[in-house]
């Protein structure tokens, strides 16, 4: 299986598709290849400044936990726990977070064994190697394996609190299917995502990927940001959040950590979304689903 990196220096780093291309070799993608971490260094390009944020040992220390705490369990298993202690500890904006190069650092010059170790596929029937993914490594943020959990996470997080990211983070089909879709971004229709997952109206992943389609169409009608408004964001709690990381200790392990003081999102604005979501789930399409709808 595919090791630690020998060599992690202090800060992290920029690692371009066409620089990280070298080092996506079919030992890697199999599981069984390592990266040249030296080699990987000398190209990538150092991240200035001095500030904590960008200390690479806070990022590989929680990699180290989630890997001992997750190895003998299915490794979906680990999302719902690393999702928020990876956005607390890296505290980006979400321009910083938009940055390709910042994930393709990680995913090949930080922890190319987590990936291996998270989205490697079972050996096929006739007993030949499964592959990871190219774009678990340089893939695009709702596929690649640390950009997709640090988007979750701001996505899902209500203010401070990340307990709806690990509602949202425990479905894999919410996760994968949610984080494609541009209404994510309007904060009361990722919460009423989740309390329908909490509630047990969705529960399979065909539940979710017929329900998830139907919200996405609907909102080219129904302004769920005139329905069902959000507070305004206030930038300067998550400006004292970023600026509060160089002094931070490391994230809680056994405790969900706190992101910035924002202001939760309105419960009449989720209470009404949650209902007309209801709806258009009891129309949709659902392939195996026998039962009618009662009148």
């Amino acid at each position: 299986m595919t090791l630690r990196p020998e060599y992690l220096p202090e800060r992290l780093a920029l690692l371009s598709d066409v620089q990280a291309a070298e080092f996506l070799s079919t030992g890697l993608l199999e599981g069984h290849g390592d990266v040249p971490s030296i080699a990987l260094n000398k190209v990538a390009e150092p991240l200035e400044g001095d500030d904590g944020r960008l200390d690479l040992h806070r990022v590989r220390d929680l990699v180290d936990d989630v890997l001992n705490r997750f190895r003998a369990e299915r490794p979906t298993a680990a999302d719902a726990w690393l999702a928020p202690r990876l956005h607390e500890t890296l505290r980006l904006t979400r321009r910083e977070a938009a940055e390709k190069q910042v994930w393709t650092y990680l995913a090949l010059g930080v922890a190319p064994d987590y990936v291996v170790w998270r989205h490697l596929p079972e050996p096929k029937v006739d007993g030949s190697r499964g592959r990871v993914a190219r774009d678990r490594f340089v893939g695009p943020h709702y596929k690649q394996a640390f950009a997709r959990l640090w988007w979750a996470a701001e996505l899902f997080r209500d203010g401070s609190d990340y307990r709806p990211v690990v509602v949202a983070c425990g479905n894999q089909d919410m996760l994968n299917s949610a984080l494609r879709l541009d209404i994510i971004d309007h904060r009361p229709t990722a919460q009423a995502l989740v309390r329908l997952l909490e509630r047990g109206t969705v529960r399979t992943g065909r539940e979710v990927n017929a329900l998830t389609p139907a919200i996405n169409a609907a909102a080219a009608t129904l302004m769920y940001d005139v329905v069902a408004p959000d507070v305004e964001r206030d930038g300067e709690a998550a400006r004292d959040w970023i600026a509060g990381a160089a002094s931070a200790v490391p994230s809680p392990r056994n405790r969900l950590p706190e992101g910035p003081e924002e202001e939760r999102t309105p419960e009449g604005s989720v209470q009404s979304l949650v209902a007309h979501f209801e709806e258009l789930f009891a129309d949709a399409p659902i392939r195996g689903r026998t039962s009618e709808r009662p009148e």
